[in-house]
């Protein structure tokens, strides 16, 4: 994971960010996905790149090259984050349970990504599939083991309310 700060609005920049990793700029609230390349909106001067570790290097490299007379900060991040994958039918209903964002159907759609609150801890989720429910979670690797067991006990077999179950 990179984590990059700049001017999101500076035309230049926002074209060297997208030439040096190759996905167009996320809109506001926003993450694009491409293969195994994210990049998300984190705020109006933050973006974050997920990618393979293998790539880091290179496109770390790529950036810093095209970012040089811009005004920027570029950090690999990786070791201070930690992912999740919450997949299936009750995904959105899991996520509802510790976040205040609505994420009913037709409300929260793949593209969108929010930074909130999980169970009382920093998180940021999207979603990258409907059906069937993926989402990709981050929070920092601190709280991980925290996370894990908040979404377990979170999922547990029939403790889901069907909110957004369809009929």
């Amino acid at each position: 994971m990179l984590t990059l700060r700049g001017d999101l609005a500076d035309g230049t920049f926002a074209s060297a960010v997208s030439s040096a990793v190759g996905l167009a700029l996320p809109g506001q609230r926003g993450v694009v996905v491409e293969g195994e390349r994210q990049l998300a909106w984190m705020s109006p001067d933050e973006l974050m790149l997920m990618l393979p570790a293998g790539e880091l290097a290179e496109v770390e490299a790529a950036l810093a090259k095209a970012l040089r007379r811009q005004h920027h900060l570029l950090a690999d991040v990786s070791d201070a984050r930690a992912t999740f994958a919450i997949t299936g039918a009750g995904a959105r209903e899991v996520l509802a349970k510790g976040a205040p964002v609505d994420l009913a159907p037709g409300i929260f759609a793949p593209g969108e990504i929010r930074r909130t609150r999980l169970g009382q801890v920093a998180a940021a989720f999207w979603m990258t599939a409907e059906a069937p429910e993926r989402f990709e979670l981050v929070v920092f690797r601190s709280v991980a083991g925290f996370v894990e067991d908040w979404l377990q006990t979170a999922a547990q077999p029939g403790s889901l309310p069907g909110l957004f179950a369809r009929g």
